[in-house]
């Protein structure tokens, strides 16, 4: 009668009774546990993936050109760059590696020298110079620390957005580099570093204006310090966008961009995923995918409005404070603030003029690029793989981990990945043969201009014959040929009224014109050779075979009748 009785209770009723007998401890470790598993999946944390790896990270991916005399004389001797990233273990999520050295790291201590720098639209740039690591040395208010004819290279550091100088992975770039005997200089955007705005004009991811001015005046207080750069961030892009736009035309002679966002419009603009036809099916921007991306947009967009705000008298033509003052994301302001200022119609005109991923191709000067496939801010999606791929001054490395300005390592998380890739790369740069023709080839742009052909028709005779006219602009294969390592500066030929001149003192790149000889004849030969050597290895070895079964008959011939003569004279000897 009892198991009827109890069986004919409602099955919830048991269930209820059930869980009351289930101790509470029990219920508190099954919702820690579901909590960690939300966790997990919501910051993407890799720890378990690490576990079964050792904590041995991942391989470092390069994409190069295989004629890249980049790779072939400065990354294929960084050790860092052919290695692996292993992240800290307890640091295992591209938003952990994000947020903690933004909030938590310890940052070295860093006594800027600072030197105020006159645009001319009226503005202000601060530049902020660490020459030693002496953290003792207080800072001093006026700059006169490096001399003019310092010869010590020069890094000049361009932050990414709402960064200045004071900025974590800023100083640990800094520190590290001055640490390594160079002079390393941060160009503060106008309106950070403690430097008001004093023009009506406010920079963005485009602005390249106060990139070139820096690097102008860089180069002509030092002209001796060779000159290189660092991006991060929107800072990878304005220094990208700058390389594709000057070319040649540059004193920078080796620069890294760190974490580009590449293509704005993929990373903050409207894009579609299915049908851009179809207002229903068009998808949202990468950083409002995932709630934490959400997070940087809003923390990134509220920054921008205060920096704009503070401001506020110096910017008349800005009069939609109202819409301003509800910024809470990168697109509003760049609506409201960027499109305005700098005379662009739609926010998305804005982001496609103004990526970098459209000037990559361009750049003329060595070039490493680094970026973490997991970055919660620049979608991977927007890496130009097949540009860089194409340029063969351009080396991009790519890790599977690290978040966006991150790459924490080891046990304490004390110590950033890129950071050390930089300085190793850098100080592998300065020691090659790619630092001396980037000397050159700077000595030679920056030199008095030639008049253009019709004024003044400048002729250069090559050694295989053929004369060809040049002027200003360079030649196009002269970016993929390794300049000439001799410092002396050959004489030029001009023509004036029908008659060859020879101008002795005349500033040219090219070779002085030599007397014809046996050894120009061969030139066309070893140029042919050269040419197919150059395309492969297996090229060389198809030559081979191709000349010596072409030449067999003949060879084999000659060696018969020489034999059949040796018997023939053997044999009437012995007569």
């Amino acid at each position: 009668m009892d198991c009827i009785a109890l069986s004919s209770e409602s099955p919830y009723v048991l269930m209820l009774k059930a869980a009351f007998l289930i101790p509470i401890s029990h219920y508190l470790l099954g919702f820690l546990f579901l909590l960690i598993v939300f966790l997990y999946n919501f910051m993407e944390m890799y720890f378990i993936q690490e576990i079964f790896t050792g904590f041995r990270g991942k391989p470092v991916s390069l994409t190069f050109n295989s004629c890249c005399d980049l790779y072939q004389q400065v990354v294929s001797k960084c050790k860092i760059l052919h290695g692996r990233f292993s992240s800290t273990p307890w640091l295992c999520s591209p938003h952990l590696q994000t947020i903690f050295l933004q909030l938590f790291e310890r940052v070295p201590a860093c006594n800027y020298q600072r030197q105020i720098l006159k645009t001319s639209d009226g503005g202000t740039i601060a530049l902020d110079w660490l020459r030693n690591v002496n953290v003792k040395i207080p800072s001093v208010e006026g700059f006169d620390g490096v001399q003019s004819d310092d010869k010590t290279p020069i890094i000049l550091v361009i932050p990414g957005l709402t960064s200045d100088s004071n900025s974590a992975y800023i100083k640990h770039l800094a520190f590290k580099m001055a640490k390594s005997g160079w002079n390393v200089v941060v160009s503060n955007h106008r309106g950070l570093g403690g430097v008001t705005i004093t023009s009506d004009c406010l920079y963005n991811a485009g602005w390249t204006e106060d990139a070139r001015k820096v690097i102008g005046h860089l180069h002509t207080q030092y002209p001796q310090a060779p000159l290189f750069a660092v991006g991060t961030s929107i800072g990878a892009n304005v220094l990208v966008k700058y390389l594709g736009e000057e070319g040649v035309n540059t004193a920078i002679v080796g620069a890294v961009a760190i974490c580009s966002p590449w293509d704005l419009l993929g990373c903050f603009g409207w894009y579609d995923l299915l049908d851009y036809h179809d207002p229903e099916r068009i998808g949202d921007r990468f950083i409002k995918r995932r709630f934490a991306q959400r997070c940087y947009d809003k923390a990134l967009g509220i920054g921008l409005k205060v920096y704009a705000q503070l401001h506020r008298s110096i910017l008349p033509r800005l009069t939609d404070w109202d819409s301003i003052s509800k910024i809470c994301c990168i697109r509003d302001y760049d609506q409201h603030v960027t499109c305005v200022l700098n005379d662009f119609e739609t926010v998305d005109t804005y982001y496609r003029k103004v990526s970098c991923s459209s000037y990559v191709g361009n750049v003329r000067v060595p070039l490493l690029c680094i970026s973490a496939l997991d970055d919660p801010v620049c979608s991977r999606e927007t890496i130009p793989w097949d540009e860089c791929r194409a340029n063969k001054n351009v080396v991009l490395a790519t890790t599977q981990h690290g978040g966006h300005l991150g790459h924490l390592e080891g046990l304490t998380g004390k110590s950033l990945w890129w950071v050390r890739a930089v300085d190793e790369f850098f100080c592998a740069f300065n020691s090659s043969s790619l630092i001396r023709r980037e000397k050159i080839q700077n000595n030679t742009v920056n030199s008095s201009p030639l008049k253009s052909i019709d004024e003044a028709p400048y002729v250069n005779l090559r050694e295989d014959g053929l004369v060809t006219a040049f002027g200003e602009e360079p030649s196009g294969e002269l970016g993929n040929e390794q300049l000439v390592e001799d410092d002396k500066v050959g004489d030029s030929v001009r023509v004036n009224n029908g008659t060859v001149q020879q101008e002795p003192n005349a500033m040219t790149q090219f070779d002085p014109v030599r007397c014809p000889n046996i050894n120009a004849m061969m030139v066309p030969i070893k140029n042919c050779l050269n040419q197919l050597s150059g395309r492969s290895k297996i090229s060389m070895w198809v030559l081979a075979c191709v000349a010596i079964t072409t030449t067999w008959p003949i060879l084999g011939s000659l060696l018969f009748k020489r034999k059949l003569r040796n018997n023939f004279s053997s044999s009437s000897t012995k007569r």
